[in-house]
């Protein structure tokens, strides 16, 4: 058995549904499936973009540790199971989480709907900053109440949200998490910049000024 070093501070962190640990992990038994099931978890988790799904060939054999096989079956039953949602278009074969967001995406890959964007989705999934690393690198210490504001603000928006906003008060000098919650509410209730019209992205960090936050820039 090769030893582990044990996990660091400055990693991401994959989010799992409490129903997976209501129900999924004592009812799944089988290795081959359990591990499938993980990394479907993790890999649609850090994927980008509005196509959020995998093919065959993303069940990486060596991060899995299984024969290609072994994934085939875990496949299979992680399908059968229901955790999973195979979608087939033509000679195309993707598999969703079951979710309401990939129910809705299954479906309409299977109309056809999605063909592009299948085509041209996220490539394997990249180390994303953490969001409390990000802070304390860049805002200030990561105090337990800022922890507790940061863990909620999980819960409550995108993980990219969040990494932008921060990004954007960085770059405004505007090192404040007043200042970034700001800026997820204002998301949050009039849409994302960029979301609606990708010509405005760049504009997108031009809108926080002085001005629009002013209430918000005093350091926390």
């Amino acid at each position: 058995m090769t030893t582990f070093n044990g996990f660091t501070d400055s990693e991401t962190f994959t989010q799992l549904p409490d129903s997976f640990f209501r129900q999924l992990l004592n009812e799944i038994t089988d290795t081959d499936e359990l591990k499938v099931t993980l990394y479907a978890l993790w890999r649609i988790e850090h994927m980008d973009g509005p196509f959020r799904a995998m093919c065959q060939t993303d069940l990486e054999v060596e991060a899995l540790g299984l024969s290609a096989d072994e994934i085939a079956s875990g496949v299979a039953k992680a399908v059968e199971r229901g955790s999973l949602l195979k979608s087939v278009h033509e000679a195309d074969i993707f598999y969703f989480l079951n979710s309401p967001r990939g129910r809705a995406a299954a479906e309409a890959f299977a109309k056809g709907n999605w063909r592009e964007s299948a085509q041209v989705r996220s490539a394997p999934p990249m180390e994303r900053p953490n969001v409390f690393k990000l802070y304390e690198e860049n805002i200030g210490p990561l105090t337990p109440l800022i922890a507790d504001a940061l863990k909620d603000a999980e819960s409550l928006y995108y993980p990219e949200w969040i990494e932008e906003a921060l990004i954007i008060a960085i770059k405004n000098n505007k090192r404040s998490w007043k200042y970034v919650e700001a800026i997820l509410k204002r998301w949050k209730e009039e849409g994302r910049h960029g979301q609606k019209d990708k010509q405005n992205a760049d504009k997108g960090f031009q809108r926080y000024t002085d001005s629009e936050f002013s209430e918000f820039t005093k350091r926390d």
